[in-house]
């Protein structure tokens, strides 16, 4: 079983916006082939990220149009969220620093854990060689 650093723009991915790019992900942690770790400030980041007005909107337009009945709302993701995750400590700080300091406290723990970090933002983009370096590969 491999483990995984997932972002909060890849989490939204997942579990708001249904992004195809991501359900193999989302397929590979259900059925146990990879194991999601992070830490409860990537935690508050989510839930914080999950009440801005343009997520709040799609979490609207997704129950509206959910045909079986369930309701997709901040608390649901987190619960998705919280039931797949395994909480972890805080890594220690990697040797790089991003220029996106929300981002640094997802590439500290993909280099303390030598795993893939799933990121689509652009600062950690940029760092994907120097990660590289370090055994972390970018997806």
């Amino acid at each position: 079983m491999t483990l995984v650093v997932i972002d909060t723009n890849v989490v939204l991915d997942m579990f708001v916006f249904r992004d195809p790019r991501v359900q193999g992900l989302k397929d590979d942690l259900a059925q146990g082939r990879q194991r999601w770790i992070a830490t409860q400030r990537m935690r508050d980041e989510l839930e914080r990220v999950l009440h801005y007005p343009h997520v709040q909107q799609r979490l609207q337009t997704a129950a509206d149009s959910q045909a079986n009945g369930q309701t997709l709302s901040a608390e649901t993701v987190l619960a998705q969220r919280d039931a797949w995750a395994q909480l972890v400590d805080v890594a220690p700080k990697a040797p790089y620093t991003c220029k996106d300091p929300d981002d640094q406290c997802f590439i500290d723990l993909a280099v303390a854990h030598t795993c893939p970090l799933w990121s689509k933002d652009k600062a950690v983009l940029k760092m994907r060689k120097r990660l590289a370096g370090l055994g972390v590969e970018i997806r």
